[in-house]
């Protein structure tokens, strides 16, 4: 007979772009007693869970969720509820997850047209609304934060084009959301998907969405053709009008948010624990306050930042456009990465990330989001970090980079 162990996870200090050290506040949320679904108290649970996302996302859309499953499954509920084959679809790729969504739009039979800019740097909003002049897509799908090259896009005066010219925004925020703003009302966007993994400090495994009564429209247009009722609803949004019925069943938004309103219609058993724990990850967001929460992000970044240069490594990428919650660095020539983040994890228990595409074994990334957003990780980041490269044969200023960031947090108002 075999016998397995107890499970006892090794402790880390986990700087990657996600998944991130989840709260312990959080962990403690997931072991609480189930309830049913439909259990008055589980219900409510839900309706706060609701409110606290509109804060999040700084909406005050009807409709506020989390889809089960991890934050793919979120992207994929909105572009498969929101395109219909043949639909034309604009997608600017500045990273890896550009390309993401391209791939679920291509597979929702859309007619997807992108455009293309070099990693490490954005688009200037201008390129991408004389795009949308040009092309006049039905929908138009942004990353906010790409997390493979550390970069930030601006959207305020994309989603007022979009607005305008009569197009669907939908904005990829998985990597954003909690730690960074993201102003879904005032800049215009349409569905905003984020995650859970990353700036909330909550496990991978549901997806946040919000989504206005402009996509609503298109959902239920969808939906009657679904049911097979007669008439028309036609969109004021140019082109939309009913369209194929939703080919997926578990992540049809239109009948995702059946379930979460009032009437509650049966769709599928929800993830009781989890449900639990975005619950308290939204609760300890919402009461550090987001701006102070914002403010601790770029604090840390900064530390990081002026850590890693004063030691003597290069940054990757247009500073213009950081993402505030990751820090990319140039691997330097002569340098195993791969044989840096090993070290790193086995004697300091420290994980890195590598990146993707054309960037793999070229950079680093660093993540500081969330729980693991702090002082303490970024310290003991950067005196490893000098350490393990020291090892690797690389000459550093020693000691620069520990000093460079205590005066980050000495000199700087929180």
């Amino acid at each position: 007979m075999t016998y397995y162990a107890e499970l006892s996870p090794p402790p880390r200090t986990i700087m990657t772009p996600g998944p991130v050290e989840a709260d312990p506040r959080v962990l403690r949320a997931l072991s609480y007693p189930i309830l049913g679904q439909f259990d008055p108290a589980f219900t409510e649970l839900m309706n706060d869970t609701m409110g606290m996302l509109r804060a999040l996302f700084r909406t005050s859309n009807q409709w506020a969720y989390p889809v089960d499953g991890t934050s793919r499954s979120g992207i994929e509920a909105v572009l498969t509820s929101l395109v219909s084959p043949g639909d034309r679809v604009l997608i600017p790729i500045y990273g890896r997850f550009g390309y993401l969504l391209q791939e679920i739009a291509e597979r929702c039979g859309a007619d997807v047209a992108v455009l293309e800019k070099a990693w490490g740097t954005v688009f200037d909003p201008e390129e991408v609304i004389a795009a949308i002049r040009a092309s006049r897509p039905k929908l138009l799908a942004m990353v906010h934060g790409e997390t493979s090259t550390g970069r930030l896009q601006p959207l305020a005066d994309i989603g007022s084009a979009c607005r305008e010219y009569g197009v669907l925004f939908v904005v990829d925020a998985v990597a954003t959301i909690g730690g960074v703003p993201v102003e879904t009302d005032a800049w215009h966007i349409d569905a905003v998907i984020g995650g859970t993994q990353k700036c909330l400090s909550v496990p991978s495994g549901m997806a946040p969405v919000t989504y206005n009564e402009r996509a609503e429209r298109v959902l239920l247009a969808r939906k009657k053709i679904e049911r097979g009722l007669q008439g028309s609803v036609d969109s004021p949004l140019t082109g939309m009008h009913d369209g194929p019925a939703i080919r997926s069943n578990y992540l049809d938004l239109s009948q995702l948010q059946d379930y979460w309103s009032p009437a509650r219609l049966n769709h599928h058993t929800e993830m009781t624990s989890m449900l639990y724990g975005l619950r308290e990850g939204l609760r300890i967001a919402l009461a550090e306050g987001l701006e102070a929460r914002f403010g601790r992000h770029r604090l840390n970044e900064k530390a990081l930042s002026a850590g890693l240069s004063a030691m003597g490594v290069t940054l990757y990428g247009d500073p213009a456009c950081k993402l505030p919650v990751v820090t990319c660095v140039d691997i330097p020539d002569g340098i195993d990465g791969e044989s840096v983040r090993s070290m790193l994890l086995r004697r300091f228990g420290i994980e890195i990330a590598g990146s993707f595409g054309p960037l793999k074994g070229k950079i680093w990334r660093i993540g500081t989001m969330g729980y693991s957003c702090s002082q303490k990780n970024v310290l003991h980041l950067l005196g490893a970090f000098e350490a393990v490269l020291t090892r690797h044969g690389m000459k550093l200023h020693t000691g620069a980079a520990l000093q460079a960031a205590l005066d980050v947090y000495e000199n700087t108002e929180v």
